[in-house]
């Protein structure tokens, strides 16, 4: 406590002197006002950032890896690749369950877009999807209403579906769904249960086309492979994606790249399937997020140095301007510590009050980039420590060299100084 009181005189003079010259002592701010400001906002956006790459990897799994039937540009396209690969298949799916070591689970999927609905619904209508009942297990799905389905289901081509949150909204309204009918196409199915809402995304990032995950209707697989048809199904992949979960301990890059190994072999290298590895596109973006962390860091650091300078430039046209109070100051007892602790009290306060108003300014500028650039931004308590300490850390920095000039000034021509 005696330590803080030994500062007050400091800090009160220190103020006074800023409230003298009140437009230039916040001229002086404005480089630590923006420089604080701009961390801020950047760290915001990369907080931001983190969260959503988080998020999206949450939703895919970071101990999976999902196989995608490459969708083919146009019919000649998909005639060209037909003539050498027949696409995914179930022999694919089974090539891997038998060959590849560390797999925890698996399923195959095959996936439908409705041509009619009923009940309908005047919202984007839900993708019907089939696969076996250890998708739960895989995708860390959680039924909230009723079941999912089972093996057996599965095994007697069971009529039954689960549906995910925003496809229950839309179809059968806020009411209890499990019991009630959904006819897709021209069959019925009977709604055994319903997903928790879960993340999403709504790009197609990294080969991989991610869809809404709460707008699905999930079906067995078999009663998806018997009860719908296909068009064209002689050029269509026989299951157009697979989902495996590794087992803990085993490295999922690399069990993705003995899975690569098959497919491009059994497929001729045909090039018409993706393979995306959630642990391998986290770390990949880790390294892009901080790059760009450090860019950004960098540039608003700039405005942070040029805070500094100016508050040097202001210190030392004041030690001028005090040249004769710092005589008087010296020849009644005050030591050059004493000289030099009053001037970078001074330089740290323009720092401290920079900071705070830097702060407050980051904060305003996260939330207007978030509302009109659509990102996502989270302005974290370390990302202010970090920019007010470092704003404080310059004001000091900056404020030694013209105090140790103040402190060298001798007394006698301090005093005769005009």
């Amino acid at each position: 406590m005696s330590g803080i009181t030994g500062y007050l005189p400091e800090i009160y003079m220190g103020l006074s002197s800023l409230l003298v010259h009140k437009l230039r002592s916040l001229l002086t701010m404005l480089g630590m006002i923006f420089g604080v400001g701009a961390v801020v906002a950047m760290l915001s956006i990369t907080a931001g950032a983190q969260k959503e790459m988080m998020s999206y990897i949450d939703l895919l799994g970071v101990n999976n890896i999902i196989i995608e039937a490459k969708e083919a540009v146009d019919r000649n396209e998909l005639q060209a690749r037909r003539a050498i690969s027949p696409g995914l298949t179930f022999r694919d799916f089974r090539a891997i369950a038998e060959n590849v070591q560390g797999i925890e689970a698996l399923t195959p999927r095959k996936r439908f877009k409705p041509q009619k609905m009923l009940p309908k619904t005047a919202q984007e209508p839900p993708l019907l999807i089939g696969v076996a009942p250890n998708y739960l297990e895989i995708n860390n799905l959680r039924v909230v209403e009723g079941r999912f389905f089972n093996d057996d289901d599965n095994a007697q081509s069971v009529p039954v579906c689960v549906l995910g949150e925003s496809a229950k909204i839309n179809l059968l309204g806020y009411e209890p769904a499990v019991g009630k009918f959904v006819k897709v196409n021209d069959t019925w199915l009977q709604v055994i249960g319903v997903l928790a809402q879960q993340a999403t995304a709504d790009t197609d990032i990294e080969g991989l086309e991610v869809t809404n995950r709460n707008n699905l209707v999930i079906a067995p697989l078999n009663t998806v492979m018997r009860r719908f048809e296909d068009n064209n199904s002689y050029l269509k992949d026989e299951i157009d994606g697979i989902y495996i979960k590794v087992a803990k301990g085993t490295d999922s890059i690399e069990t993705a790249s003995v899975v690569s190994a098959i497919l491009t072999a059994t497929h001729k290298d045909a090039g018409d399937f993706n393979i995306t590895v959630p642990a391998g596109l986290l770390e990949q973006r880790r390294r892009t997020q901080f790059i760009f962390s450090v860019v950004m860091i960098c540039i608003a650091g700039i405005s942070l140095l040029v805070g500094g300078i100016g508050i040097m430039n202001i210190m030392l046209a004041t030690v001028l301007e005090r040249t004769r109070e710092i005589g008087i100051r010296r020849a009644i007892g005050a030591r050059q510590a004493d000289i030099i602790r009053q001037f970078l009290t001074e330089a740290v306060l323009i720092s401290i009050l920079g900071g705070i108003i830097g702060v407050v300014f980051g904060y305003t500028l996260s939330k207007v980039i978030a509302a009109a650039a659509g990102w996502s931004t989270e302005v974290t308590v370390s990302s202010i420590a970090v920019a007010f300490g470092v704003s404080c850390g310059i004001g000091l920095l900056f404020g030694i060299y013209p105090a140790v000039q103040a402190a060298k000034l001798d007394p006698i021509e301090a005093i005769r100084y005009e």
